[in-house]
């Protein structure tokens, strides 16, 4: 990825990171439809191991225009943000928004697996919800699909409310 312009601005902390995805809530996953642009908000669950390694988890129907999208490319972009609060200025140009956020690139890969769909399910359920605990039969996941990215390449933001 090109980095970011503001490296200031940048998070770096791992907790900090952690608590962005488990916030937020919503992920917008970017993909190319055709050679058009396609962006669609979903619910998600994930794990992220010791080193940093990011995984997103989503599901819905088995059948759609993202599927087909995903099928044919797999290659997607995903942006979150959460904590906005906006803020004012003396002038127009100093009004904004402050928030936090993550965005990246990555692959998403279709789970097949029922024991994988489940465990999927249930880092969806605890990110969401926080319990995922619960117990999938083979019959309640053969009709979802479950989609795992695979985030390569991401970066965390923090812009803050300007001390006046």
């Amino acid at each position: 990825m090109n980095g970011m312009t503001r490296r200031e601005l940048e998070i770096t902390d791992r907790r900090e990171i952690r608590d962005i995805l488990d916030r937020c809530g919503v992920v917008h996953i970017g993909m190319v439809d055709g050679g058009e642009p396609y962006v669609v908000p979903m619910n998600y669950g994930y794990t992220m191991d010791d080193d940093g390694r990011l995984s997103l988890f989503i599901h819905g129907a088995t059948q759609g225009r993202k599927i087909d999208v995903m099928r044919a490319n797999p290659r997607v972009f995903v942006e979150m943000e959460c904590d906005l609060e906006p803020f004012s200025g003396d002038v127009a140009c100093r009004y904004g928004l402050a928030y936090r956020s993550l965005m990246g690139r990555g692959k998403a890969v279709f789970v097949d697996d029922p024991v994988e769909k489940a465990a999927a399910l249930n880092h969806l359920m605890r990110t969401q919800m926080g319990k995922g605990d619960f117990e999938f039969t083979e019959k309640l996941v053969k009709v979802v699909a479950v989609i795992r990215i695979d985030v390569e390449e991401y970066t965390a933001k923090r812009r803050p409310v300007p001390k006046r």
